[in-house]
């Protein structure tokens, strides 16, 4: 119930304002509105003031403003001078812009609302590396400081995962880091192409480095699970299995892991002690649904002392926090553009392309977390809604942009039949983009 209505307060707050967006510049410019409408289908709710018409539709997933337009139908005489098509190409950009330029705006007020609480960064160091992945292939090292990204300098630990993400599908990403010793050195990912990057796109972007470092004590125990069973408990640490030695939690799990349904002796200290305890991890199908793991219900307790060394937190001022928010926006402006100007040269994955399952269940997951971290989440998605529909692509704001600047430039607009021909295809784009978006979320929720 969380993650639906979260996302559909995301939906109404983010299209409804860039709607607006569109409302207000067109009546300052004196196009005449007929309707305002959050939501799609038959109105459930009207309310008639001036000449707009303001409702409320069952369907949650847009908006639209209607204005006064001859390529619609019929208008009255007294109507012509108010009508959007009869209004100059200036006006009719400003128009048009001012939706996606409005989300924009929106996504710095959210971050600098969410950054006037506190901020907390994640210096890029690297926690963990899981065996078998990308990352390890590529030689990163636990304690490995990110200074660049393919030459380019990174700032924390976020914009670090993205620029490698943003690479993976080019070509060699080439990451310079200081190791543990504060030597400088360099580590390539060479998976270009390959279905490991596949699988990154469908994860997240996990190429199997984490921020976060645990201790090799166990920091949970699930109930009823085999651990709870065998008499495992909090700040236990697993030394041996089968008298094998383990000195790290990585090195046991993995047995553990790699042993579903057998009979496992584990040795552990608890208290200076040394004990053993007897279980059967209990045999449990991996999400890709590939192979079948053993689980016995443990969780590792984070290392607290490397959580204090790779992380920042601070307070900025008011000013401060709106110039961060800024910074934010265009920072994440630009990677947009970017990803989707690779896309094109076939240099980024299509798995990257999320759809509104996707949405949503980030936005269930992110409103869990509390208010910072859903205000982030709406200001993020802000910023790919308004880059999307810049996009001159026609069909979207983006693209009657490119119509009406053409006809500024020139003196008079592109022929109807240049203009439909246009239209359709960014239809089939578009239908295109969101069947690929449906298709990404469905295999991503549900593998």
């Amino acid at each position: 119930m969380v993650t639906v209505i979260s996302f559909i307060v995301a939906i109404l707050i983010l299209v409804s304002l860039h709607e607006f967006g569109h409302y207000i510049v067109a009546r300052w410019c004196g196009v005449k509105v007929l309707r305002f409408s959050v939501g799609f289908g038959k109105p459930f709710y009207r309310k008639q003031r001036g000449d707009t018409e303001w409702c409320l539709a069952p369907i949650p997933l847009g908006g639209y403003v209607k204005m006064v337009d001859t390529r619609e139908g019929n208008v009255a005489e007294a109507d012509l001078p108010y009508a959007f098509d009869k209004q100059s190409p200036k006006k009719r950009i400003a128009i048009v812009a001012a939706g996606p330029l409005t989300n924009l705006l929106l996504a710095i007020v959210l971050y600098g609302i969410s950054f006037s609480f506190g901020v907390t960064e994640i210096k890029p160091y690297i926690g963990t590396v899981v065996p078998g992945t990308i990352a390890e292939r590529a030689g990163f090292q636990t304690g490995d400081f990110i200074e660049r990204v393919n030459g380019e300098p990174v700032k924390d630990w976020g914009s670090a995962q993205t620029a490698i993400v943003l690479n993976l599908d080019g070509g060699k990403v080439a990451v310079q880091v200081k190791d543990e010793t504060g030597k400088a050195a360099e580590r390539i990912i060479d998976a270009a192409g390959t279905p490991q990057a596949a699988e990154v796109a469908k994860n997240n972007g996990f190429i199997g480095l984490t921020a976060s470092r645990s201790s090799d004590k166990i920091g949970r125990v699930a109930k009823d699970s085999p651990a709870e069973k065998a008499g495992l408990q909090v700040d236990d640490q697993v030394v041996a299995v089968n008298g094998v030695p383990t000195p790290t939690w990585l090195a046991w799990s993995e047995i553990v892991r790699n042993s579903p349904g057998q009979k496992l002796t584990l040795t552990y200290i608890r208290n200076g002690a040394t004990h053993q305890t007897e279980l059967r991890p209990n045999s449990v199908e991996t999400p890709d649904r590939n192979r079948i793991i053993g689980q016995i219900g443990v969780a590792a307790k984070p290392d607290e002392a490397w959580q204090q060394k790779i992380t920042h937190e601070y307070r900025p001022s008011v000013s401060e926090a709106f110039k961060m928010g800024w910074d934010k926006t265009v920072e994440y402006s630009v990677l947009t553009v970017k990803f989707f100007g690779k896309l094109l040269i076939g240099q980024a994955s299509l798995n990257h392309i999320s759809g509104p399952l996707t949405i949503a269940d980030v936005a269930g997951k992110s409103a869990s977390m509390g208010a910072q971290a859903y205000l982030e989440f709406l200001a993020l998605v802000s910023i790919s809604l308004g880059v999307l529909n810049l996009l001159p692509i026609p069909v979207l704001d983006g693209g009657h942009l490119v119509f009406y600047t053409i006809e500024w430039l020139r003196g008079r607009p592109l022929s109807e039949r240049i203009q439909m021909l246009g239209i359709r295809i960014g239809i089939a784009a578009m239908l295109m983009l969101m069947l690929l978006a449906f298709f990404n979320d469905i295999t991503r929720l549900f593998g």
